[in-house]
């Protein structure tokens, strides 16, 4: 049997994070809100663990990002299939990640393609060429490096 899993990241600012990532891939930003007015409708949560986002109440230390053809939980807003979690913690990164995200460009479009994720906010840090292929290192807004072959 398969497992279902979904990709944490940590992140300083989990908000800007999930929308630079679901920029990046074309994922859609996960609407908890219902959710959240049914517990605070409960009294089961308090506006402590809240912020807004996108113009609605959003968790203020945890969003996630999923792919927009899987499916949802529409009571929760919480993805079913591809989906990033991003969630606050107080250090800033400081070495290089373990784990990392390859983007896959069309054929051809590689450069457009970093150009379009530099203005959204990533770097270039370096560009390499092996035997075994091509790809350009990029880091996303908190310093997360990822590939885009």
């Amino acid at each position: 049997m398969a497992l279902h899993w979904k990709l944490v990241m940590d992140a300083c600012d989990p908000h800007r994070q999930a929308a630079f990532w679901a920029e990046a891939l074309g994922y859609t930003v996960e609407d908890n809100s219902a959710l959240i007015e049914r517990l605070l409708g409960f009294g089961a949560i308090g506006e402590e663990l809240l912020t807004e986002f996108e113009g609605r109440r959003a968790w203020r230390d945890l969003i996630a990002v999923r792919h927009p053809d899987d499916p949802f939980d529409a009571e929760s807003g919480t993805g079913l299939g591809r989906r990033i979690l991003f969630q606050r913690v107080p250090e800033t990164k400081t070495v290089k990640n373990r784990l990392h995200l390859d983007v896959h460009s069309e054929a051809g479009q590689r450069e457009a393609e970093v150009a379009r994720l530099e203005k959204l906010g990533a770097a270039v840090i370096r560009r390499v060429k092996e035997p075994g292929g091509e790809w350009i290192l990029m880091a996303d807004p908190e310093g997360n490096e990822f590939c885009v072959h």
